[in-house]
């Protein structure tokens, strides 16, 4: 039951983050604003989450998992209610802002299995609260999709995403145990707000440059800008008694691993989903491609599949990383997209054909989220569980960013003049770039592997207790399946 409470917990995530991505048309007619106004709505969803994560992570090392995880339910619902009662564009952004704490639910959740359950199911449960962030995401276009359809009200789709969070803030109440705090410290707050501003400087450009200009001053600036204060953020984590995050975690190749793989990760995500819908959705008796389906059918019938296949397969995916360890599970999902874009990319004249590209291209997502937790848990110390899957996910949120907007841009960079629809090589460098992205997972796996610890080598700087386990040799790690 507690699996339960925080997988509807990380669903609540996912579904509040992609229910109005297909909704961003009407909420541009309804509220009476531009398509790059309306945008905002997911820019100040994830520039949120940039600055809550970490902190929200730390937090939950620190003061206890339970307390900040009925705060955030509080918030979300707050924000969540906000959204459907408003009709102000500047509301509707502060609703997503609260909305934006959600993303601290899953590194805490994370935290919360490595303390409550022995080993021996650990793999399993963090497999399945996990592959609910691709299969909440597939929940929430569908929701949409049902709830709108082509002229529906934009803020129907949010009472789902409310009756979620309140039943969520119910069950984890009842079901999260009370534990003592054991672990000592404090919250680095100076490098909470320095982390959080190089980020934001960092996604503003990401997240908007379609719109700005990739050469513009705002583009060019904010990029330069995130730069430097990360640099100095590192700078100030080496100085720091009790930093937010130690700067040898970010350096770690145990810890490396995950994060470019959850970034490239994020990538391959919003690929799929974007290529998909745009395709299916295409009039063929105009652009010569597509077939003509509606919001609703486009959710339903093309991406359904595979939200379905995820959550059938998850528990599988984590049996996979209990016998064989985390990287050759990220493998073989990660050969699963490679063969999902391949086939978006080349062959895709059939529905059918689109469908299991879909379904393949998903079932790689909800194997690599399988994996990951798994990778970072057996990195770190049990008190950092939550920082560290924090950063683990703010990589896969900035790659979604950057999979949306590449798609976004070169959607938009190949418009035909004379129907204002993009020609069919837009999906096809769409999927080519998902593909792109799940072979540097399969070589950053693969490395990950080849490039196990060695005898004799010295313990990382807080990690005695993965070191001690692995003392007087190199053994194949249960979790990882790192050396």
């Amino acid at each position: 039951m507690l699996v339960v409470a925080l997988s509807l917990g990380v669903t609540t995530l996912s579904l509040l983050q992609s229910l109005v991505v297909p909704a961003l048309g009407r909420i541009e007619e309804q509220l009476d604003v531009s398509a790059g106004a309306a945008g905002w709505v997911l820019t100040a969803n994830l520039l949120a989450a940039a600055v809550f994560t970490p902190l929200l992570g730390r937090l939950g090392d620190l003061r206890g998992a339970r307390p900040v995880i009925l705060g955030i339910l509080v918030a979300i619902s707050a924000g969540t209610l906000l959204a459907i009662v408003t009709e102000s564009l500047p509301l509707l952004l502060v609703a997503r802002v609260l909305q934006g704490a959600s993303y601290g639910l899953f590194p805490l959740s994370i935290s919360v299995l490595r303390r409550e359950l022995p080993e021996r199911r650990l793999s399993v449960a963090m497999a399945v609260v996990s592959s609910t962030l691709a299969v909440g995401g597939v929940v929430g276009l569908v929701t949409t999709g049902v709830l709108t359809g082509d002229d529906g009200d934009y803020r129907d789709a949010f009472w789902i995403g409310l009756g979620v969070a309140l039943v969520t803030l119910a069950l984890t109440a009842w079901l999260l145990p009370r534990r003592p705090v054991t672990t000592t410290g404090r919250v680095d707050w100076w490098g909470a707000l320095v982390l959080g501003a190089g980020l934001v400087l960092l996604l503003l450009p990401v997240s908007q440059g379609h719109l700005w200009g990739w050469s513009s001053a705002a583009t060019l600036g904010c990029l330069a800008g995130s730069v430097v204060v990360l640099a100095g953020w590192v700078v100030l984590q080496r100085r720091v008694p009790d930093p937010l995050v130690r700067p040898s975690m970010l350096t770690d190749r145990r810890t490396v691993v995950p994060n470019v793989a959850g970034l490239m990760t994020g990538i391959a995500l919003f690929a799929s989903f974007l290529a998909v819908l745009g395709y299916v959705q295409a009039p063929p008796e105009v652009t010569g491609y597509g077939f003509g389906a509606s919001v609703l059918e486009a959710a339903v019938v093309y991406l359904l599949p595979g939200g379905i296949a995820g959550i059938a397969l998850a528990p599988f995916a984590g049996r996979l990383v209990s016998r064989l360890g985390a990287l050759p599970t990220l493998v073989a999902g990660a050969v699963f997209g490679v063969a999902g874009f391949g086939l978006l990319a080349g062959l895709r004249g059939e529905p059918w054909q689109v469908i299991l590209a879909g379904l393949l291209t998903q079932v790689s997502v909800t194997v690599a989220y399988a994996a990951l937790p798994a990778l970072v848990v057996d990195a770190v110390r049990e008190d950092e569980t939550g920082v560290a899957n924090a950063v683990n996910s703010i990589a896969r949120s900035v790659g979604q960013a950057l999979g949306s907007t590449v798609a976004v841009t070169i959607i938009a960079a190949t418009l035909d003049p004379g129907t204002g629809l993009p020609r069919a090589i837009a999906f096809t460098l769409v999927a080519l770039i998902g593909g792109a992205a799940s072979a540097v997972v399969v070589v950053v796996a693969l490395l990950g592997m080849r490039g196990g610890r060695r005898p004799g080598r010295q313990p990382r700087e807080g990690a005695e207790d993965v070191d001690a386990a692995t003392a007087g040799g190199p053994e194949w790690s249960p979790v990882s399946g790192l050396r």
